[in-house]
């Protein structure tokens, strides 16, 4: 079996929107805007399980840890994240921008990236936000910030102290959202690593249920599944639903499922084409990745051994069909929740049916519609209501929670 080269990878430039900022840069300060005014500072006075080695005190963000990485390729330096509290607008908006005020000694920078929600738990990507503001994809009533900082050298830390934010609404904006999210014939490779740090924070465990994708633009939080994949074989005999917890396993920045006019980078690529695909088969620049590594192979996800060996019974690298959850509006949603392991998949509202793959604990499911079925007592009670949340896929709907507000969850026909 072929391991991803995904330990080679994993540096701070993962860390995550294009434009890091690496000069001091200062704006006025002031009182604090109204709560719910389009302009706004973001938190950094507490630092919780969203974020990761950072610390904060006296008023001021920085490094927590001074020569953590995530990586065991990096010689020296470190890195880390804060995501800010959500912050709820008074009106829709469909644009942000940041200014940021730290101090950057040489080797640091700061990053600023929001997503912005429409619904429960509808979030927009993180989108990079500067002097060229953030641009969502529809209006938003909430939106969150992630701040991150990264080192090149042990013992140097940016000191970050005021992130300032501002939002709008281009009425004349077009909606890019899908009806039906994206699914794309991608190369995968098992990531392995246990007990390494994923960019969320989270330490790999054997059997473990996530995958990688090659932007932190769909990095979800530790313990949640915002952006979440269904991975099946090429044959759709398996299927895992997975949260993304990590970033790889060949670039940091090539979100290769959007269309162009917001891919961070490789604009010039097929939507739904990795930039390793490229880079491996056609020498796309210079066969490198956004690193300057070496592409050896095509993948463009990387799969954790749990999703590799028991989701999908994979016995090798190779490729898979991938659909990213969180790119489509057409369905209700809800959220897979477990004791731990992955809740069994299946061909029908029965517990006798096929298995059909796996839920891995946090995935953000869509919900087609409804059937009953055999009684299942799961994390949310026992109900004999099942789930379609793929093509003929279904959980017992005693594992999953769902928000209100959503569209209406018809009967399976």
């Amino acid at each position: 079996m072929v391991v991803g080269n995904a330990m080679v990878r994993r540096a701070a430039a993962v860390l995550l929107a294009a434009g890091a900022l690496t000069a001091g840069n200062t704006v006025a300060a002031g009182a604090a805007p109204p709560a719910g005014s389009g302009d706004w500072r973001a938190d950094l006075s507490t630092v919780d399980g969203d974020d990761l080695n950072v610390a904060a005190a006296g008023g001021v963000l920085r490094l927590h840890d001074l020569a953590w990485h995530r990586t065991q390729v990096r010689a020296s330096g470190s890195e880390g994240y804060l995501v800010s509290p959500v912050r709820r607008l008074d009106t829709p908006v469909n644009r942000v921008r940041a200014k940021v005020t730290a101090d950057l000694p040489k080797g640091t920078s700061v990053e600023v990236d929001v997503r912005g929600r429409a619904g429960a738990d509808d979030w927009t990507e993180w989108t990079p936000a500067g002097e060229r503001p953030a641009a969502f994809t529809q209006p938003v009533r909430e939106v969150q910030t992630r701040v991150s900082l990264s080192s090149t050298t042990d013992g140097s830390t940016p000191v970050v102290r005021e992130v300032e934010l501002g939002a709008a609404l281009d009425p004349q904006a077009n909606a890019l959202t899908a009806a039906a999210p994206h699914t794309y014939p991608i190369y995968a490779t098992r990531e392995g690593l246990v007990g390494h740090t994923t960019a969320n924070g989270h330490v790999i465990t054997s059997n473990d249920h996530f995958v990688a994708l090659p932007s932190g633009k769909s990095l979800s939080a530790k313990g949640s599944g915002s952006y979440s994949v269904r991975v099946c074989t090429t044959s759709g005999s398996r299927c895992e639903y997975a949260p993304v917890w990590d970033v790889g396993p060949w670039n940091t920045k090539d979100d290769y499922w959007n269309p162009a006019s917001v891919r961070a980078e490789y604009t010039d690529l097929p939507q739904g084409q990795p930039e390793a695909y490229a880079a491996y088969h056609n020498g796309y620049n210079g066969g490198r990745d956004d690193l300057g590594y070496k592409v050896g192979n095509p993948a463009g996800i990387d799969l954790a051994d749990g999703v590799f060996t028991a989701g999908l019974k994979l016995s090798d690298n190779g490729n898979v069909k991938v659909t990213y959850l969180w790119t489509g509006s057409d369905a209700a949603t809800g959220v897979v929740g477990t004791a731990g392991d992955p809740v069994t998949v299946r061909a029908g509202a029965s517990t006798s049916a096929a298995a059909k793959g796996l839920a891995a604990n946090y995935a953000k499911v869509p919900i087609e519609c409804h059937a009953n079925g055999d009684s299942v007592t799961g994390k949310y009670g026992t109900s004999k209501v099942w789930d379609r949340i793929g093509p003929g896929n279904f959980i017992s709907d005693a594992y999953v929670k769902t928000a209100s507000g959503q569209p209406a969850i018809p009967a399976c026909s």
